[in-house]
């Protein structure tokens, strides 16, 4: 079976490169004669982390001749489909669904966090090209109610879960080493935080801050800056340490899945402005506390049990704080086992339903 698979890898993202990962190892387990092509921002680190093939994302010929050779496109994971923090990629991603549309190739959006999408344009060319693709998978109800006000109605919907929640907790053995190398004395208690820049960045820096001080200062814990994106992630945190009367430990290396979701795991709680650092808390059954700057972490939020703290224009060091010695306090783990369980088969019905379609 050949799939090509369209979606912002390559980038670094730990997020995306997770979801990735989650998905081939899903897809690898039902089907003997896989074989991948991964559309990649950059296809020789994708080739490395991934084991695939992998082309750029901007030669269209070769990602023409690779649909027109392939079963099945698979446009996702992650919230390709919104044009609030790019407007063009919007229309990248439409472009390639339209590749395979046109060849007669089956088209699956697999897990996807669609919009917002805002303009009149930008929704009927939406709604055009979606209404002719075959399967569409989304991981939140909020989506789900997106592609209704887009009136996507022909293709067969399914509100299934992020490909990241079917992936296995990990040993935490290999975060405490990583710990080790960042911390002085890694026993203790310890906060991580996955932030990154966004609009409303200058009073958000200065909340943080002044609650992660509070933080360091009452409850004698450690921070730690986990950044989820290399290496955009290190230099937000950084900004936010120079804020800090007590220095926190800012992780300065890229990290793998496996990595980054043992350090998630060796952490008390875990206030995540990134979505896919709020996912590995609930994957490793980490306290967690989200800040909303997008629509998909309230969704994802919801979909646990949680609330958010506020966004970041609104979040305030009090409620930081707050949050953080009530999490502490609970004794407790991020979400229900049960309902854990109930998403990690739903992110996996993505996978079992992109090999039924490549096999119509």
């Amino acid at each position: 079976m050949k799939i090509v698979v369209s979606g912002y890898y390559g980038s670094k993202n730990g997020g995306d490169e997770a979801m990735l990962s989650a998905m081939l190892e899903v897809l690898r387990e039902g089907v003997e004669d896989l074989s991948v092509t991964v559309i990649s921002l950059n296809p020789e680190y994708t080739k490395r982390r991934h084991n695939v093939d992998a082309v750029p994302w901007l030669d269209l010929w070769t990602i023409i001749k690779r649909i027109r050779a392939a079963d099945l496109l698979i446009s996702g994971g992650g919230s390709l489909l919104q044009n609030v923090t790019s407007g063009r990629s919007l229309y990248y991603y439409l472009t390639i669904i339209f590749f395979a549309l046109a060849f007669g190739r089956r088209v699956m959006l697999y897990a996807q966090g669609i919009g917002p999408i805002r303009g009149v344009l930008a929704h009927k060319l939406t709604n055009f090209i979606l209404n002719r693709v075959d399967l569409i998978t989304v991981r939140d109800r909020g989506s789900l109610e997106e592609l209704s006000r887009l009136k996507i109605t022909r293709p067969k919907i399914y509100c299934t879960a992020d490909p990241v929640l079917a992936i296995k907790p990990v040993p935490l053995d290999v975060g405490r080493e990583i710990l080790s190398r960042h911390v002085d004395n890694p026993s203790g208690r310890f906060i991580g935080v996955a932030i990154r820049h966004w609009l409303d960045w200058e009073k958000f820096q200065r909340e943080l801050a002044a609650a992660l001080d509070r933080i360091t200062e009452t409850l004698d814990a450690k921070i730690v800056f986990i950044p989820m994106k290399f290496p955009e992630d290190i230099r937000a945190a950084q900004s936010i340490a120079t804020l800090m009367k007590s220095p926190p430990a800012v992780l300065d290396e890229e990290f793998t899945t496996q990595e980054i979701l043992s350090l998630v795991g060796c952490m008390d709680v875990l206030i995540g402005v990134r979505l896919h650092a709020l996912i590995f808390a609930g994957v490793m059954n980490v306290p967690m506390l989200g800040i909303s700057y997008d629509p998909k972490i309230e969704r994802f939020l919801d979909s646990v049990g949680e609330k958010p703290l506020g966004n970041l224009s609104d979040v305030t060091a009090d409620k930081i704080f707050d949050a953080t010695l009530q999490k502490l306090s609970e004794h407790k783990n991020a979400c229900d086992d049960t309902l854990l369980k109930e998403l990690g088969d739903l992110a996996r019905k993505n996978a079992k339903l992109a090999i039924e379609l490549a096999h119509v």
